[in-house]
């Protein structure tokens, strides 16, 4: 289950800006007109959107790409997919369907996870000043969630639903910075380079928390945090809840230890 980079720079697009901006508007019509700007140029294009053609092309600039012709490129490729549970004849036959599903994959999760390293992530939380939560779609609102339940108990963090403002963060970033990526997949640089680590340069401490069993730690990642999953569309953003959950939990009373 991966997610499309179009649907990933599209709607985060849509969340963080204004609904009467231009760009919100571009990205609103190329999601709902795909087939038809399949085939538009960039005059077309810009003629359907009701907007110029320096403004088709900010936007391309906005979202991060260099081109009108990367943006026709991530048009092309884009494909829409939704998993369906197994047929069932009623809607209560899926609820229950639903709830087994989750259950199971919540199960694996909390058998699975590296509580030693998220061990160590909640007392970095503790420590530094300087913490940002960043994920994609669905793993944003997981990260605005901890983010939530961090301010209740008295830590602020920040975090960027557009991909760009992360990519920004993540490249402007020092060892003064704490940062936190989830990603279900394991793909969230997938679509972007990976900030480069050079000889003499400061770098954040970065946690990857992740189902991607395969993921290591490597010249960016400091930690990745891992669980067992499906990796279905169905059950991620629960694991995920889970995961940020059991973080805040975690760091409740682990402060509490510290009184």
């Amino acid at each position: 289950m991966y997610w499309d980079k179009l649907i990933i720079v599209f709607l985060s697009e849509l969340i963080s800006r204004d609904d009467g901006s231009t760009n919100c508007q571009i990205a609103s019509h190329i999601l709902g007109n795909l087939e038809t700007v399949r085939q538009s140029n960039i005059d077309e294009m810009a003629r359907q959107c009701h907007v110029s053609t320096s403004s088709i092309s900010r936007f391309c600039r906005d979202i991060g790409l260099n081109s009108f012709a990367e943006l026709r490129d991530l048009i092309d490729s884009a494909s829409f997919n939704f998993d369906l549970l197994p047929e069932s004849s009623s809607t209560e036959r899926r609820s229950l369907d639903l709830v087994e599903r989750v259950v199971e994959s919540l199960n694996l999760a909390s058998e699975s996870l590296d509580h030693e390293s998220l061990d160590l992530l909640v007392k970095d939380i503790a420590r530094y000043q300087n913490i940002a939560l960043f994920g994609l779609l669905k793993a944003e609102t997981v990260a605005m969630n901890l983010q939530s339940d961090l301010l209740v108990l008295g830590k602020k963090a920040v975090t960027k639903v557009a991909f760009k403002q992360q990519l920004d963060y993540l490249n402007g970033a020092t060892e003064e910075d704490l940062i936190v990526i989830f990603s279900y997949t394991g793909i969230y640089f997938q679509h972007a380079a990976q900030p480069q680590v050079l000889p003499g340069k400061s770098k954040p401490k970065v946690y990857f928390i992740t189902s991607d069993c395969s993921a290591e730690p490597n010249g960016y990642f400091d930690h990745v945090i891992r669980f067992k999953s499906r990796q279905d569309y169905t059950s991620h953003p629960f694991q995920l809840q889970f995961v940020v959950s059991l973080i805040a939990q975690s760091y409740a009373y682990h402060m509490a230890e510290e009184r």
